[in-house]
């Protein structure tokens, strides 16, 4: 039995499943999930020298706000046997190295990439062990690899009829022209689908697709994810490391169209499960909906389950 301290920023709830699993071994674990931590500025002028802080010294009064909390937490136990921090990229890089004081191993996990995260740069030394979901991150920054993780189940599913052909949900950033594209040909096939869009400030009008400005809970997103055939990942501009809807798909052992072509450097690869599209000129047959999902073999599927990531990066 294990004391362990699960640190993130879990907004969605993806991680407790982390803590879930691991209580279930046998481990006695708190999780800490800084999302909690709100801060809020003590007047206009930090505002301002938060900006110039984020600027110039590549620091950030939120970031420190939360190590601040997080350290306070910590103190609160006994010596842990490990930390695991989830995001730590968004906590100042002087309270991920104090985690060091608190644990005899510290691990971080990166499910975004260095490209698009850059302070995760300022981080990597803070850790005993460092893993990512980025091949090519791990490759040029010495990390250890490891995928995120299904934690969904097919007895999980609604068991009604599907309602959508189709489902994929994602921020609006430079994915949306592709999502659009992507909606286009699906019309144009007469494949149904429910596309769902957020962002806080942008609302465009589209008949193709749902624009939302406020999160959805992750139970409303497994809902649209139960009630419909095949899913659809976007992966974002310079990144390969796949997505939790990939992982969805697994879980639940649904059809995937992804227009991440590194999937097929996977294992669990097989293309009669997942189509893998051009972003630029989607092509969706007809056909691609017509077979059953087939089952991959356990021994590929337990790797990617909670269970077989636990065993990989904790263990």
């Amino acid at each position: 039995m294990l004391n362990i301290t699960l640190i993130s920023l879990d907004n969605l709830g993806m991680n407790d499943h982390i803590r879930t699993t691991l209580e279930k071994e046998g481990h006695n674990v708190k999780h800490i999930n800084f999302k909690h931590f709100k801060y809020k500025y003590p007047s206009i002028f930090h505002k301002i020298h938060n900006f110039i802080l984020k600027a110039f010294f590549k620091t950030n009064l939120k970031h420190q706000h939360h190590g601040r909390e997080i350290i306070k937490e910590l103190e609160k136990n006994e010596k842990q046997d490990v930390i695991l921090t989830i995001k730590g990229d968004f906590i100042d890089p002087k309270s991920t190295l104090e985690f060091k004081k608190h644990a005899k191993k510290t691990i971080g996990f990166f499910n975004d990439n260095i490209y698009r995260c850059p302070n995760i740069k300022r981080v990597l030394d803070s850790y005993d062990e460092v893993y990512s979901f980025e091949k090519e991150d791990c490759e040029k920054f010495d990390l250890k690899f490891a995928s995120n993780w299904i934690y969904t189940k097919k007895e999980d599913q609604d068991k009604n009829t599907f309602e959508y052909d189709v489902f994929t949900i994602c921020s609006i950033d430079k994915r949306l022209p592709i999502l659009i594209r992507i909606a286009e040909e699906l019309r144009s096939k007469k494949i149904n689908f429910k596309f769902i869009a957020f962002s806080k400030k942008h609302k465009p009008s589209d008949d193709h697709i749902t624009y939302i400005n406020k999160f959805l809970t992750l139970s409303e997103v497994d809902n649209y994810v139960s009630k419909s055939k095949v899913l659809m990942d976007i992966n974002r501009d310079g990144q390969i490391g796949l997505t939790f809807r990939v992982f969805e798909s697994l879980g639940l052992e649904k059809k995937l169209i992804t227009t991440n072509a590194d999937i097929k450097n996977y294992d669990f690869y097989n293309p009669n499960n997942i189509l893998i599209i051009d972003e630029k000129n989607p092509v969706i047959p007809k056909s691609f909906f017509e077979n059953e999902y087939e089952k991959i073999p356990d021994e590929i599927f337990n790797k990617y389950t909670v269970e077989g990531w636990i065993k990989n990066v904790v263990y």
